[in-house]
């Protein structure tokens, strides 16, 4: 059964960092499509970043997060993370970890499997 789980969500300062974990398990995901999204309240999901491509050569980002998040993943741990660095108050929403994406990478649509979420809120 595959399942990811988030953590490393919580409150922060605005212009602090945060570095958010998925742990991924049910089978290996070291050459799988991985992404993060985020949902802040009442608005919809929203890409942030996503890791592809052999090894995970790949990256995309959403505008909105571009120069102050990185993605990376540890194939030995099957885990992906995701750096926060320079946050805003906009920043403030739960953090969601997907996998196996059959489609354009941005795109919520395209993942199979979700995580629960961590919370992550920014204070000004």
């Amino acid at each position: 059964q595959v399942r990811l789980r988030e953590s490393g969500g919580g409150l922060v300062q605005a212009g602090g960092s945060l570095r958010l974990s998925c742990a991924a398990s049910g089978r290996t995901f070291a050459s799988v499509t991985m992404a993060w999204f985020r949902q802040a309240p009442g608005k919809e999901r929203e890409f942030v970043a996503a890791i592809f491509g052999s090894a995970g050569v790949h990256m995309a980002f959403a505008d909105s997060v571009k120069g102050r998040v990185t993605i990376s993943r540890d194939g030995a741990k099957n885990t992906l993370y995701l750096q926060m660095n320079s946050l805003k108050s906009e920043d403030t929403a739960v953090y969601y970890c997907a996998s196996d994406s059959s489609g354009p990478v941005s795109q919520e649509g395209s993942y199979i499997y979700w995580g629960q979420g961590t919370q992550v809120t920014v204070s000004s």
